[in-house]
């Protein structure tokens, strides 16, 4: 889903992992591996920040984290920041966990000078994907998911991920 981003809209504070260091994928790898045990992308966003095409935006004290490309020479594409996954820590208040993850994320996008904020979700995240709908999200590309043996993995109503593994 992607939508242009607005400059200026406020923002909780957020951080960069490259600014935090280790403690930042410590954290990281606790949000994934509550969100589905066993995930853990500390390698895509020390892999990003290696290329120079992104970085991983947090929220919070462990709230949330968005892994992000940004723009030409990324798989986001020119003026474009791409959430290539971002999840919150499920339990009381993910909802609202999740609208200062996709606040940060527009924050980061327009700091960059970025155009467009493009995350996919996954519609079995019903109120997440609600919620972006009401952001002003819209629908660009559809993919499909399968999981073998019919497990649900993160893609519940219960969770707030955004992810798009082309």
């Amino acid at each position: 889903m992607a939508k242009a981003v607005e400059s200026g809209r406020p923002a909780a504070p957020w951080s960069l992992a490259s600014d935090a260091g280790e403690p930042a994928f410590a954290a990281a790898r606790a949000i994934t591996g509550a969100v589905y045990e066993g995930l853990d992308v500390t390698s895509e966003m020390r892999s990003i920040v290696a290329q120079g095409i992104g970085e991983t935006v947090l929220v919070g004290d462990g709230e949330g984290l968005a892994v992000c490309h940004v723009g030409a020479g990324s798989e986001a594409g020119s003026d474009v920041c791409y959430v290539k996954f971002g999840a919150v820590t499920p339990g009381a208040g993910a909802a609202e966990r999740f609208e200062r993850l996709l606040d940060a994320c527009e924050a980061f996008a327009a700091a960059r000078g970025l155009g467009t904020l493009l995350a996919g979700v996954n519609t079995a995240c019903r109120d997440a994907w609600g919620r972006m709908l009401a952001r002003g999200f819209r629908t660009v590309i559809q993919g499909v998911q399968m999981m073998g043996g019919d497990e649900p993995g993160y893609s519940r109503p219960d969770r707030y991920v955004l992810d798009d593994w082309r």
